[in-house]
């Protein structure tokens, strides 16, 4: 049985906010996902599983370390 981490692991993804920049509408505009600030220096990119699993692959593909 999933644990609550591995769940909230598999819908989010928190980055430092300069990380997103000239990325966040590319990620709005081809994946369903929100795009929220955490803090001063920090977002997170919330969606369904398999739309943080393929934002996560569009962010490793433009150079972006996803844990």
């Amino acid at each position: 049985m999933p644990t609550a981490s591995q769940l909230r692991d598999s819908t989010q993804i928190v980055l430092p906010r300069e990380t997103l920049e000239g990325l966040e509408s590319q990620l709005d505009e081809e994946f369903t996902v929100t795009i929220v600030p955490d803090g001063d220096d920090r977002c997170r990119i919330i969606g369904s599983p398999v739309e943080i699993k393929d934002a996560s692959e569009f962010l490793t593909r433009h150079g972006v370390t996803v844990r």
